[in-house]
Formats: structure tokens, sequence, C-alpha cells
């Protein structure tokens, strides 16, 4: 089966547009026929997620208040990359940024699309190792509590509905799926 778009977009306007996203609305056909709306929320950055393992399978969690929530999150760090730069210097940033930390071997682990009903947001995840612990450098919007904690405490929280973060919840799947593999 040919994979086709089955849109039709009929007209298009920017409804909103700052340094982070931009949102359009869309008048479009649908696949079955009828007229309607469709909103997309475009990111002007990657979203970066990071997976920090010791020689001993512990990470490091990053635990922060989410605005959009309004609740508290445990998450792995993680941030946001300019399209222009390679993912893997965002990466490298977000990491120092957030945690102090270096990592001399970086793994790239899983690309994902967020929420692809409504935007178009990419996300790039990687495990790093051989760690080396600096100074912590969170962003001026950022009140972090970093957490270092074995590997498969954290797959317990994922699955007790404790990290519901999908970059988190995704990286740390991934990673028990590696280990149970050999390939960790």
């Amino acid at each position: 089966m040919e994979e086709i778009n089955p849109w039709k977009t009929l007209e298009s306007e920017i409804k909103y547009d700052n340094n982070w996203i931009r949102l359009t609305e869309h008048q479009v056909i649908n696949p079955s026929g009828g007229k309607g709306i469709y909103g997309e929320v475009h990111f002007k950055n990657y979203a970066i997620g990071i997976l920090p393992l010791d020689e001993d399978y512990n990470t490091w969690l990053v635990g922060q208040y989410r605005f959009p929530l309004k609740a508290y999150s445990w998450e792995i760090p993680e941030g946001g990359g300019p399209l222009g730069e390679e993912p893997i210097e965002s990466a490298r940033r977000e990491l120092l940024e957030e945690t102090g930390m270096s990592a001399k071997n970086w793994k790239e682990i899983q690309r994902m699309h967020l929420s692809n009903s409504v935007s178009d947001e990419l996300s790039i995840i990687y495990i790093a190792t051989e760690l080396i612990q600096g100074i912590a450098m969170p962003e001026e919007t950022e009140e972090l509590i970093v957490r270092k904690l074995p590997l498969e405490e954290a797959y317990q929280m994922v699955l007790n509905g404790k990290i519901t973060d999908s970059m988190s919840v995704a990286a740390i799947l991934k990673a028990k799926l590696m280990l149970l593999n050999g390939e960790l």
C-alpha cells in the first residue's frame, strides 16, 4: 500500500510565534472529505534527553516543577537543542548544565516524535557513560534537584507511574531492554 497524504490544506494562518514554537491553524479537507481545522505546533528545537549511566548502572534524575502540568516531575536530564546544531553538542551541554557531568562515551539510543498528532517535535535520546563529575549550571528557569539512583529503581519508578515524562520513560525502558540483551 502506498503511503500518501489524504489531507488537503485549503489555507494556513500562523496564530502564535515565539523563539521556541510556532502555532499554525490550517483549514483542511480531512481524509473523509469533510472540512475542518487542524492546529499544528512547530518546535524550533530538538528535544534532547540524556540517560547518564555509571559503571554500576546508577543513573541521575532531575526533579523540577513543570508549569504546564502544574506538578513536580522526575526526569532524565533533558532540554532543547537548536535545529542548526549537532544534537550531540546539545546533549553534552544539557548534561553539564543540569548535573554538572560530562561523559567520555555517548550513544544515541532513540529518536521519537513526542506528540505527532499536534506537533513535529523530534526527540533524540542518548546514553552517556564514563562520567566525570563537575559543577551544575542550571538555566535561570530551572530549579532542579538532582538525584543519583540505581537504573533498576528508575525502571520501577516508570512501572509505578512515578516517572511520566515521555523521553524519560522511553530512555529508561530502552536502557533496561539493552541491559537485558547484554548491549550495555
